[in-house]
């Protein structure tokens, strides 16, 4: 597989079935060709407020590691770095639809979108998707229900996420990928 990093494409990228970009999607999605993906799956930040960390384990296995695994294994954890960045936008859909009218451009005919949401900002989102495709277009709302974690015993826990499902026509839908995938990222 090919990878390369956002500074290092050149001003209109060919694609290849071998080709992983790595940067701001603000800074790759305009030099994609139009029309060249049957999906796009968008997980943008969710808007929480609060700073994120996300940070990168390898686990090797260690009978007196800080893990515990399946079967009773225990497993030590190695740190491999951390990703850090303010999730807190004052207006979320100016960070966002810059992004989700590219990967409207990148759609083929019959393509479809995923965005992968939380609650506090997935209905906001759904009513300018139907802005940007039209309501005809909007398919179904997959809702991700999980199933770990701490259970607060005075309300309903807030563990959904939701994933709009908007088409680019209302004639033909496709669950195929014949051409690339585009998958953006967090960025």
């Amino acid at each position: 597989m090919r990878v390369l990093h956002a500074s290092d494409l050149p001003a209109r990228v060919a694609l290849r079935d071998d080709l992983l970009v790595e940067g701001d999607s603000a800074d790759v999605l305009a030099r994609l060709p139009e029309g060249a993906f049957d999906m796009a799956y968008v997980d943008p930040p969710f808007n929480t407020g609060r700073t994120q960390r996300h940070e990168r384990l390898r686990v090797v296995a260690d009978a007196a590691g800080d893990r515990g695994g399946f079967g009773g294994k225990r497993y030590r954890s190695e740190s491999l770095g951390a990703l850090q960045f303010d999730d807190a936008f004052d207006d979320y859909l100016g960070f966002l639809m810059p992004k989700l009218t590219e990967a409207r451009r990148l759609l083929a005919p019959h393509g479809t979108l995923y965005v992968h949401l939380d609650p506090r900002e997935s209905h906001y989102v759904k009513v300018a998707l139907d802005g940007l495709f039209g309501r005809a277009c909007f398919l179904n709302e997959i809702v991700w229900a999980y199933d770990y974690g701490g259970r607060p015993r005075r309300c309903w826990p807030p563990k959904p996420a939701r994933s709009p499902w908007s088409s680019a026509t209302t004639r033909r839908r496709s669950w195929r990928c014949a051409r690339p995938v585009l998958n953006g990222g967090s960025t």
